[in-house]
């Protein structure tokens, strides 16, 4: 898909900021709609979909499971 969306999950429970939700977002809706920045025509369409795709990712990983590995120290 798009190499320079960065992975967000990462070990523990530190959840990514809204920020980080927002930016991911926004270079996802950008590479499928192919626009860079919308015409004032698209604007709406394009920021609300940026917008649920943001919260779909917080609500995401706020319901994600993380399994934590347990080492016994023999």
């Amino acid at each position: 898909m798009c190499r320079n969306i960065k992975k967000l999950r990462r070990p523990g429970k530190q959840r990514p900021t809204d920020a980080e939700l927002h930016d991911a977002s926004l270079q996802f809706i950008r590479k499928i709609s192919g626009f860079r920045e919308p015409s004032r025509l698209n604007q709406d369409a394009f920021y609300a979909a940026v917008h649920e795709v943001a919260h779909s990712g917080k609500k995401m990983f706020s319901a994600l499971k993380v399994r934590t590995s347990r080492r016994s120290g023999a």
